[in-house]
């Protein structure tokens, strides 16, 4: 018996609209970066933007100089493609539900990609408002691409120029688990 393509086609958009909102599942990461046991990913969001770097003097040594890294400047996406936050220096993260997180590095490793900023285990240093990011206790970056520093040196002559370096990475968050027997989470936006 042969199905109607509209029935095919409907089954398809189903399948593909519950795995896009079906819960994210913590990714493999090195021992460092792992989250403690009791935490469990509360939202993945895929982050696209810029790393901006300042040429500036070393302090120590004014003859000296080098890319420092400022502040990241992103746009948060979920599994769909759905704008669904910002993130920029802080590091913060900032949902369009208006609650935020704010981060403090506490491992980092080099990650599989040499041209790519390092991925990261952060922890949650404040958080505010009701929303996706109010219970976050830790923060992964992995999956990281682009990013890095120039490669080409900064010196006298490029002092306080900007560099806004395109990178992409995926950002898992983590609160404290569920609180009562049953519960149920998903992503909440």
């Amino acid at each position: 018996m042969k199905m109607p393509i509209a029935i095919l086609l409907t089954q398809t958009l189903l399948v593909g609209l519950l795995a896009s909102c079906a819960a994210p599942t913590a990714p493999t990461v090195p021992a460092a970066l792992r989250v403690p046991a009791s935490q469990t990913v509360s939202l993945e969001a895929i982050g696209k933007g810029v790393q901006i770097y300042v040429c500036e003097a070393d302090k120590t040594d004014p003859t000296r100089f080098a890319w420092v890294f400022k502040q990241p400047e992103a746009t948060l996406f979920d599994r769909g493609g759905k704008q669904i936050g910002k993130h920029y220096a802080g590091p913060t993260w900032e949902s369009n539900d208006g609650s935020k997180v704010i981060g403090a590095v506490t491992a980092r490793d080099d990650g599989p990609d040499a041209t790519a900023i390092p991925w990261l285990l952060l922890t949650a240093k404040s958080t505010s408002g009701q929303g996706v990011f109010s219970a976050t206790k830790s923060i992964q970056r992995v999956n990281t691409v682009g990013g890095k520093a120039p490669a080409e040196g900064c010196d006298r002559t490029l002092v306080d120029a900007v560099a806004r370096v395109p990178y992409q990475a995926t950002y898992y968050f983590y609160d404290a688990g569920l609180s009562e027997p049953g519960a149920t989470k998903g992503p909440s936006y």
